[in-house]
């Protein structure tokens, strides 16, 4: 049994008492306190790890005034904060162990719009694509590109100074910056812009912190104008510190402070609003990309594609490639990066071009398909090949595939994971295939397994070697490593944090700068931040102070996860892999990924939340000497705590014993286990896996509550009430059976039993009784016009309609269904957590679907969930006992057997809303129905949805109810309006279920309007 895990790094007193103290404030945000909370934002996506003392979410700039005044009271002096974004940063930016600021949970409108000025305001919690999103229908777009656009805040993005593709063209944040509204740590509110003559003076000539804010810069950019110019590097990258070189410009005699806190780093204050320019979208959009026999290759041919005018040139190489075949992404671009028949492909360069004059686009694509064939046809400068693609759907595809390229390069089967830390070099790019050349070498001497890719056209190379932090001797090399990077990037004329910030590199400054023009840097940071409170230790210090800055040498996740055994960490590899990416943050509420945290917008109920709070749970029982396999040993091999001893731990928690274990509890309990993590996640994190795991060895420890009972055995009830079910729908129709299930066992809206039922129905027709004698009997001929159907609890107790449709649609089909025996699959189960239960019940169905298998008949399945639980959760379970047998969803069966003329086309127009489930798991599920329908004379297409919030039993959890209905708001809700019912259709038997639930009406199955096509 599990021990109680009492410990949590405790709040300090003074820590403690501001908290107290601002929320009797005026402060109207919220406070997050727990260690659940405060490891939800403890890491990033960098190697370090920092537990900060507690969390804000102000709603207002208001707010942060507020605490900053609070702040500066006597007792509140060592106080620090540090803002935090989307948390994306892979140097630790935002990482701190005092007070973090989190702008992105409220601080998330568009404030403001003037289409004709091209401008907008915003607050800067706003997530980039959030913001494209909102521009798009006036014709507009803020430029600035990165790989994590759709978790990336604009905050974020103005602390970086984030560029990355297209940065030629559309130059970095800073450039698009038009003003800033920023509190400074006493409280004091900087709205600033550019200003000149009297406007100038006015601020310079203020007595407060602002005047010396104005004063400071000006006297450096005027001292220092010749060390500032011989030091800023040439580069199209901005090196984050304070952009002296752009902040003053000597001959107008305008000072922007923006320039000063773009590529701060948060360091100087919390910047709360934004005025950004916005422009255009192009017209006109084409992509090539370009094939090498060579990553070298590829490289030494960026700068012929640069003198094309190209928007941009990004370079990928085979690794990258690789990676991204092995993923749920390869299936959107694998047409658009075929492989050269005879050639190896080792490399692309991915050039776009894009224009608003036609003539001016089809002008760069004729010039470049020139010079390309010419390269091809005399075997010159390693190009193999290339593919061009205009429509905007697939040049979205190629830049998704290459986004997601960042997460892929952190994923890997060894010990060694590829990390971030020396990941963002620049050089100019005509010493960039040189500079390669040393990097490869450098990393190639250490035996080191990489991958690269990125900006060519800027210089700039993303690289993450494959490092284990849990070895010490490991982390050892990295600071190695990253010393050797610094000094190659000096003698190139280039930077080691070209794109992705300083964080904890900022120990690297100093030398950078040169001792004078540093501490002209600290000069500023004093005249903002004088005793150091905000973010310390990033960038620089204020001059005077004796603290050092953060160091490469800081403590990371490593540290903590190499105090797990090496067999729990690999066992849980499902957790312990996550590293940070956060694309579990997506914003897009159509994408299937983590409905949870969309709706809850709480970083602690998301993928990477959970992973933290699980390899801290891990962490935690390894160090009280908990072999965590070994209990789980002990549970499937039936040694249960008794029930008094779960009663009695039940009854202390209930008095509010403090247990880690419950922290953990709530959040896994948060998760809808729709399994999108597992594919649509880079690194493949799966939550639901280690989420049974988790609650199997909570439950030895306390008391299950009813409705899991309710729910791991509705396969063992369903049948038995199955058999009268009009005489069950009346009483659990009855209001006081649905009050007393609500109040006493937890769920609510219980469906009812489908009548008549399945049996009843196909009595009606001919429809061929199971007789496993009779079917081993049939010839091999015989049995391939045979289909056996598999039944699951939902669709044949719930909703036979679609089973008899689906029999029925097989029979029309020409072919000869067999409703097989209804045998338990038990999802239900392993969703709840009864391990054991579900290692038998899996045990037992698999015996009898390898028994079916060796009949050589197709097997269909009804719903996603169940049919997809044989392939993952059987797998998991059983391993190689599991054996062969292959369940199929309709469509996987009927699209390969398609034969004839393809119907004319009716005008029957339907909408299929995917299960969330099947389009991660299965991402051509979708494609697969609009084949068949167009075959039969149907018209069908995809709605982009996300999930609809049941999720199995999910949605009947009285306590998830109001996620379960806020969830289907974000995007089914209004896709459904859009449509008539009739013709809307779900796979999924929850979709459809919550559907009825909220509108009223169920929709039908695919199976059952290709029923109505034949």
């Amino acid at each position: 049994m599990i021990p109680n895990l009492n410990h949590q790094e405790n709040i300090k007193q003074d820590t403690f008492a501001f908290i107290k103290a601002l929320s009797e404030s005026d402060y109207a945000g919220e406070i997050a306190k727990s260690y659940a909370s405060r490891l939800a934002v403890a890491t990033d996506n960098s190697v370090y790890q920092c537990l900060p003392q507690a969390v804000l979410y102000p709603k207002s700039t208001q707010d942060i005034i507020t605490l900053c005044q609070l702040a500066q009271q006597t007792e509140f002096a060592d106080i620090r904060f540090s803002p935090r974004g989307g948390g994306t940063g892979t140097n630790g930016q935002s990482l701190t162990n005092d007070i973090v600021l989190d702008l992105s949970k409220h601080m998330n409108n568009i404030l403001e719009i003037n289409p004709k000025d091209g401008w907008v305001r915003v607050q800067t919690g706003v997530v980039k694509d959030q913001l494209n999103d909102y521009l798009k229908p006036h014709g507009l777009f803020f430029s600035p590109e990165l790989s994590t656009s759709n978790r990336a805040t604009i905050g974020g993005m103005i602390s970086n100074d984030a560029s990355g593709q297209g940065s030629l063209a559309y130059g970095k944040t800073s450039d698009h910056v038009l003003a800033l509204t920023s509190v400074l740590i006493d409280g004091s509110l900087l709205e600033s812009k550019p200003l000149a003559a009297v406007d100038l003076i006015d601020q310079v000539e203020r007595e407060d912190s602002i005047g010396a804010i104005y004063r400071q810069v000006i006297d450096t950019c005027e001292s220092q104008q010749d060390n500032i110019e011989n030091t800023f590097p040439k580069l199209n990258r901005f090196l984050t510190g304070y952009d002296l070189k752009h902040v003053y410009d000597h001959e107008s005699g305008t000072v922007d402070l923006t320039r000063i806190l773009c590529g701060a780093e948060g360091s100087l204050a919390f910047i709360t609003e934004a005025t950004l320019h916005v422009q255009p979208i192009p017209t006109y959009r084409t992509l090539f990309n370009i094939k090498y026999d060579s990553f070298q290759s590829a490289l030494q041919n960026a700068p012929f594609l640069v003198k094309a005018d190209a928007l941009s040139v990004e370079t990928v190489d085979s690794k990258v490639l690789n990676l991204a075949k092995q993923d749920i992404v390869w299936h959107s671009v694998k047409d658009l990066i075929t492989d050269v028949p005879g050639q190896v492909l080792d490399g692309i360069n991915i050039v776009e071009f894009a224009e608003s004059d036609q003539t001016i686009q089809q002008q760069k694509i004729d010039a470049l398909t020139v010079m390309l064939d010419g390269l091809i046809s005399n075997k010159e400068a390693g190009v193999i090949g290339y593919q061009i693609c205009s429509d905007l759907a697939d040049i979205n595809k190629i830049y998704g595939m290459r986004k997601k390229a960042v997460g892929l390069l952190g994923k890997a089967d060894t010990r060694a994971k590829p990390i971030p830390f020396a990941e963002d070099t620049c050089v100019p790019p005509e010493n960039l295939a040189a500079y390669i050349i040393e990097f490869r070498q450098l990393l190639d001497d250490k035996g080191l397994h990489y991958g690269m890719f990125g900006h060519v056209d800027a210089g700039v190379l993303h690289v993450r070697p494959a490092l284990d932090l849990c070895d010490p001797e490991q982390e050892k090399l990295m600071r190695e490593i990253s010393d050797k990077v610094v000094a190659l990037t000096a003698k190139y004329k280039g930077l080691m944090w070209g794109e992705h910030g300083k964080g904890f590199r900022s120990e690297y400054g100093p030398e950078f700068f040169g001792e004078v023009l540093f501490n002209e840097l600290r000069k500023i940071k004093a005249a903002f931040d004088p005793n150091n409170r905000v973010n310390p230790g990033k960038i620089c210090t204020p001059l005077n102070s004796t603290e050092q800055l953060v160091s490469v040498d800081a403590v990371k996740r490593g540290t903590f996860d190499r105090q797990i055994p090496i067999e729990v960490r690999e066992s849980y590899s499902q957790a312990l892999d996550c590293n940070g990416n956060g694309l579990c943050f997506n914003y897009d509420t159509k994408s299937p990924m983590c409905p949870s945290v969309k709706v809850t917008k709480d970083r602690v109920h998301s993928p990477k939340g959970r992973a933290g709070l699980m390899r801290e749970w891990l962490r935690q029982l390894a160090n009280n000497d908990i072999d965590v396999l070994a209990l789980e040993s002990d549970l499937y091999a039936g040694k249960n705590a008794s029930i008094f001893t779960k009663f009695k731990n039940t009854l202390s928690k209930r008095n509010g014993e403090y247990d880690f274990s419950h922290e953990v509890m709530e959040a896994m309990q948060g998760c809808l286990a729709c399994k999108a993590c597992t594919s649509q996640c880079p690194i493949q994190v799966d939550v639901p896996t280690f989420r049974s795991r988790f609650i199997h060895l909570y439950h030895d420890r306390y008391l299950r509550p009813i409705k899991d009972y309710l729910v791991a055995y509705v396969e063992q009830y369903a049948p038995l009430m199955g058999t009268m079910p009009r005489f069950f729908n009346f009483f659990t129709g009855l209001k006081v059976t649905s009050t007393l299930t609500e109040k006493v066992v937890g769920m609510v809206d219980i469906p009812q039993l489908s009548t008549p039922t399945l049996k009843s129905t196909l009595n009606q027709h001919d429809i061929s009784e199971f007789d496993l004698t009779k079917l081993q009997a049939l010839s091999a001929t015989e049995r391939e016009d045979y289909v056996l159907i598999v039944q699951d609890p939902f669709t044949t107790y719930y909703d036979a309609d679609v089973v008899r449709d689906l029999i029925l649609t097989v029979k029309k089909l020409g072919y000869k269904p067999v409703l097989l025996p209804f045998k338990p699959n038990g999802k239900p189960q392993h969703i709840k957590g009864f391990l054991s239960k579900f290692a038998k019940t899996a045990k037992d169905s698999a015996a009898f679907l390898n028994q079916m298998a060796e009949l050589s008949i197709p097997m269909v399945g009804t719903d996603p969930a169940m049919v997809l639980c044989y392939r993952d959760e059987y797998k998991q379970a059983l391993g190689n006992e599991r054996g062969a047998f292959n369940v199929q969803l309709f469509q996987e069966w009927l699209k390969p057997r398609l034969k004839g003329e393809v119907k004319t086309a009716s005008n029957a127009d339907f909408y299929l809303l995917g299960h969330c489930t099947e389009k991660t798991a299965e991402p051509t599920a979708g494609n697969d129905w609009v084949t068949i329908f167009k075959h039969f004379g149907g018209s069908l297409s995809e709605v982009a949805v996300g999930c609809c919030g049941m999720a199995g039993t999910y949605g009947h959890d009285a306590g998830k109810l109001a996620d379960s209905k806020a969830i289907y708001s974000l995007s089914w809700e209004a896709e459904i309006a859009k449509r008539e019912r009739a013709q809307c259709l779900a796979t999924g038997y929850s979709c459809r279920s919550q559907v009825k639930r909220i509108e009223g009406e169920t929709l039908k199955h695919p199976v059952q309007a290709l029923l109505s096509l034949l």
